[in-house]
């Protein structure tokens, strides 16, 4: 790991890469890193930010810009967020945790994954302002449990993923054995214990502080273990989930209601019908469809549907002029997921914290150099190759 006082060292998101694949073992790296097939959306969400063009104008007095967003009821420091992962605390030690108390401080909001490790009351006695996402299938018994835990642990922001009908073809995943639970094998224990960093300071540091961990989030209560040999697989289908479900969903939740892993502007207009809140354009980091489009050239068609909902973005997020390029073709706010990830792996709190700084710092220099004081007007910005 990374120590804090090294961290000038990294000076954009992407030099957290090197660091994290250097300590994680190759399952967990490739688990992260990797998309689905042939990996074609996940690296084409960066080429769409790629060809998307700034024009900046001159002359202009800049002197007293803000990147602060509003979005729902709250003004945050920066217009970016942490997206919910799974299975972060595998990675880096307390890594949900360090999350919440780096957002925290940071004033940017927090998706708590259905999939983490850490139970979501603990994170919310850390930071009460987080959001929470959830995978459900069509059981309306089970959504409402789950759903009134959410509500009664605090939490009011409650974010659905709808793009996992089936678990993505992730072929590295299912080569490495990285699926849930882990079953141990001559392969996995090799990777980790030639990975001493992570061993010692993530897996066994975690196994002595509070034991094997488990799926915490997944339902109403405490999920599998991540590791087992005998534990039933955790099953991934949800595939008669439906829009009837979420508008019975929407008439019983009293919160924030989100759908995430839109990429349809017709899908955007169900939502708008169906009374949400809002919508995350999202091809899941390139993790469930190989060639799904890129939510980049969504937004624009959605912000058009949106009513009153808010259009929020995710998918490829790496530098603070992607985030410009997303709030000027028309979402709200967006997430990163993968450069948060691999910045607590890298260096715990220090580094989820230097890499919030990072991408608020390119942010704030971009708008300088586009010649606007804050993030409301920035559509006569963007230029399209």
């Amino acid at each position: 790991m990374l120590l804090a006082n090294n961290l000038n060292k990294i000076k954009c998101l992407e030099d957290f890469d090197a660091y994290a694949k250097d300590i994680l073992p190759r399952a967990l790296w490739e688990f992260a890193s990797v998309g689905v097939e042939n990996n074609l959306s996940r690296d084409n969400n960066r080429k769409a930010f790629d060809n998307t063009w700034l024009s900046p104008r001159i002359l202009e007095n800049v002197s007293n810009r803000s990147i602060k967003k509003k979005i729902f009821d709250k003004v945050y420091s920066a217009p970016f967020g942490i997206s919910p992962m799974g299975a972060c605390a595998m990675c880096g030690y307390e890594a949900d945790l360090q999350f919440a108390k780096v957002s925290k401080a940071k004033n940017i909001p927090y998706i708590i994954s259905g999939s983490a490790l850490v139970p979501m009351e603990k994170i919310v006695n850390i930071n009460s302002d987080v959001w929470f996402q959830a995978y459900v299938d069509a059981n309306r018994s089970s959504i409402g449990a789950l759903s009134d835990r959410v509500f009664s642990s605090g939490i009011h922001t409650l974010v659905i993923t709808v793009d996992v009908p089936v678990p993505g073809n992730r072929r590295a995943t299912l080569r490495n054995g990285f699926e849930y639970p882990m079953r141990p094998n001559g392969r996995l224990i090799f990777d980790a214990i030639t990975h001493p960093k992570w061993f010692f300071k993530t897996f066994l540091r975690t196994i002595l502080s509070s034991g094997m961990p488990h799926i915490e989030n997944y339902g109403p209560n405490r999920g599998i273990p991540i590791l087992s040999l005998s534990a039933p697989e955790r099953q991934h289908i949800r595939d008669s989930l439906d829009w009837d479900d979420l508008k019975w969903l929407r008439d019983r939740w009293s919160g924030r209601l989100i759908i995430k892993g839109v990429l349809s502007a017709e899908d955007v207009k169900l939502a708008n019908k169906v009374g949400l809140d809002g919508v995350i354009l999202s091809n899941h980091g390139g993790r469930q469809l190989d060639t799904a489009i890129s939510p980049l050239g969504v937004i624009e068609a959605s912000a058009r549907d949106k009513g009153k909902m808010m259009i929020l973005f995710d998918s490829g997020i790496r530098r603070g002029t992607d985030v410009v390029k997303a709030l000027a073709l028309g979402a709200d706010f967006v997430f990163a997921g993968r450069p948060f990830l691999f910045s607590v792996v890298t260096a715990g709190y220090s580094g989820v914290s230097h890499a919030v700084d990072l991408l608020a710092s390119e942010i704030d220099r971009t708008i300088a150099l586009l010649g606007c004081n804050d993030l409301y007007n920035l559509g006569s910005r963007i230029v399209r190759d």
